[in-house]
């Protein structure tokens, strides 16, 4: 199992960051898909990258504006993603942390820099759609 955790210190509030985190019908933000596609059930999405790539998603737990869990699979890899949210002074702290476990050795060696890589990529496209940068 590979981990990787990104903490971040966003300018707007709890309640922006987490609209933007959790709408699945507003995904232009995000430079890495190319759809969201929901469900039969409220809880499970799928999110189809620009590569083509489907990853599988259902959330496990959704505290509003504190914290949001999800576990998610696709053909490479199986794994969860937690976002923390914590207020601070109007602007909001935020730990994401992504698990995952990946099929082959090869790619289990290369997990932890593509987990980083993604996250980064995350963390950038949210300040943009936030107005941050």
């Amino acid at each position: 199992m590979r981990e990787a955790v990104t903490t971040v210190d966003f300018g707007s509030s709890p309640d922006k960051v987490w609209g933007l985190l959790t709408d699945n019908e507003n995904y232009s933000w995000r430079s890495d898909l190319a759809e969201i596609k929901i469900g039969e059930k409220a809880a499970d999405f799928t999110e189809v990258g620009k590569d083509g790539t489907e990853t599988f998603f259902s959330i496990t737990l959704r505290i509003p504006h504190e914290r949001y869990e999800l576990d998610f699979h696709n053909k490479n890899m199986q794994g969860h993603f937690i976002a923390e949210l914590h207020k601070n002074n109007g602007r909001t702290k935020a730990v994401f942390t992504e698990a995952v476990e990946v099929q082959g050795s090869l790619k289990n060696k290369i997990a932890g820099f593509y987990l980083r890589k993604q996250q980064k990529r995350y963390v950038n496209d949210m300040k943009k759609a936030l107005g941050e940068v």
